[in-house]
């Protein structure tokens, strides 16, 4: 028995060994793996243009990033850098500091895409590591991962959690200077601490793959962060760096959910979306779709939106939409089922391009048609006044924030550019201007006095 038993010792203690050295190379690649994540991980600081209070100021802004490729791409959030950005620099791991510039921005899913000056780094002979992504796809609640950033403006700093849940909806209409977020996408919540600052940097597996971008925390809540998934990041950030943005197709309808509700429609369980509201002149509205209707089928497809986790990806294939096209609903109404036909139009954010008129001390934002809608306008045209300044023309007549001018001396407003016209007449020969606004729906006149 002895002679029997120490052969089968001795290849269980081969067996542990070998088991015990597989381990600690696979440990060693995911150390290695990290420490390329961490030299991939940037510092952002960005200064940009505010329209605030009736005149044009410079803010300063830091965020994190991570870089995506070997031609120095980096992959940031949409409030971290956008549009309104003048100067962009990134900071390496190396602690180096270049600049860099806008490649394209995408605020329905807060991401953007910027490009480091690789001419500066290459006549400065400096090198970065750029990342990989993983499959965010494959993640279970429960999971550790790491959020690597910038937090309060402390560079590469790791934190640690785990997934909390790996399909949360979080939709916030507002949530990026009045523009919308999340309409199209559900979320990553992770309880590894996010910090202002850690927004734009990586949510990453203990290997170093990329499977979210950071961007938010729940305000007055403790552990609840919130990331995009790797899903959606890489297919944005390469729209982004082909086409600079993204268009999406519009219908004008609301979702809500069906839980709980399908009794009172004479549904089957998971059938069916149901249209909370209608955008008022959207193609929906036009096509005769009304709040309380279900729509069953989209081009022939049938649809589940019973839960709020479903109603993302509902609202992203109407989004991917060719614009213009003919989109068939299969609609049930009450007893009624009908089929309707909407023709999409190209999504626009309730944001329109902002502007300072120093002179007036009064900044503006064009009518977009997604405001006009919202504030149920007769149509897109004037424009709206966000700011104005104490002491200025502007503040003296009387007009405020929240006011639409829709004419001057006279002659319509329909767009920014014919504002900008008056506003430079009036710089150049200073007299006083008749301003017609419309507040609360009712027209007022307002004098601007050099």
């Amino acid at each position: 028995m002895r002679h029997s038993t120490t052969p089968s010792i001795l290849l269980r203690l081969l067996g542990f060994f070998l088991f015990c050295s597989a381990l600690a190379e696979v440990q060693a690649g995911n150390s290695r793996g990290f420490n390329r994540l961490l030299e991939a991980v940037v510092r952002i600081d960005v200064r940009e243009t505010s329209f605030a209070d009736g005149a044009q100021r410079f803010v300063s802004g830091i965020g994190s990033g991570v870089i995506i490729s070997e031609d120095g791409l980096i992959l940031t959030n949409a409030h971290v850098a956008s549009p309104l950005a003048v100067e962009i620099s990134v900071t390496l791991a190396s602690l180096e500091r270049v600049n860099a510039k806008l490649v394209g921005w995408d605020h329905w899913t807060d991401l953007a895409v910027i490009r480091v000056d690789l001419a500066d780094l290459r006549r400065r002979k400096l090198k970065f590591s750029y990342a990989e992504f993983g499959e965010s796809t494959r993640l279970t609640p429960g999971e550790p991962v790491y959020a690597v950033g910038t937090p309060y403006g402390l560079t590469r700093t790791v934190t640690r959690g785990i997934i909390s849940n790996n399909n949360r909806p979080f939709e916030d209409p507002r949530g990026i200077r009045g523009y919308e977020v999340g309409m199209f996408n559900n979320w990553l919540q992770t309880d590894a601490a996010i910090n202002p600052g850690n927004s734009g940097g990586p949510l990453v597996t203990e290997d170093g793959k990329v499977i979210g971008i950071n961007s938010r925390a729940y305000i007055g809540a403790d552990n609840l962060g919130f990331a995009i998934p790797a899903s959606i990041a890489q297919r944005v950030s390469t729209a982004l760096v082909k086409q600079g943005a993204i268009t999406r197709s519009y219908l004008g309808i609301v979702p809500g959910v069906l839980q709980d509700l399908e009794r009172f429609y004479s549904l089957a369980s998971n059938t069916g979306m149901l249209v909370n509201s209608v955008d008022p002149g959207s193609p929906a509205a036009r096509a005769g779709l009304k709040p309380g209707d279900i729509v069953l089928t989209l081009n022939g497809q049938k649809i589940d939106g019973r839960f709020p986790e479903q109603l993302p990806p509902i609202q992203n294939t109407i989004a991917d939409l060719p614009v213009g096209s003919s989109v068939k609903l299969g609609v049930k109404r009450g007893a009624l089922a009908l089929e309707l036909t909407a023709v999409s139009e190209k999504l626009e954010s309730r944001v329109g391009e902002e502007w300072a008129f120093e002179k007036w001390g009064l900044s503006v934002r064009r009518v977009s048609r997604a405001y006009a809608r919202e504030t149920q306008l007769s149509d897109a045209s004037g424009v709206l006044v966000i700011g104005v300044q104490a002491g200025y023309p502007a503040a003296l007549s009387g007009i405020a924030v929240g006011d639409i001018i829709m004419k001057v001396a006279g002659e319509p407003i329909g767009t920014l550019a014919h504002l900008k016209e008056h506003y430079q007449h009036y710089v150049d020969t200073p007299a006083p201007v008749l301003i017609e606004a419309q507040r609360n729906r009712r027209i007022a006149l307002y004098v601007f006095k050099p």
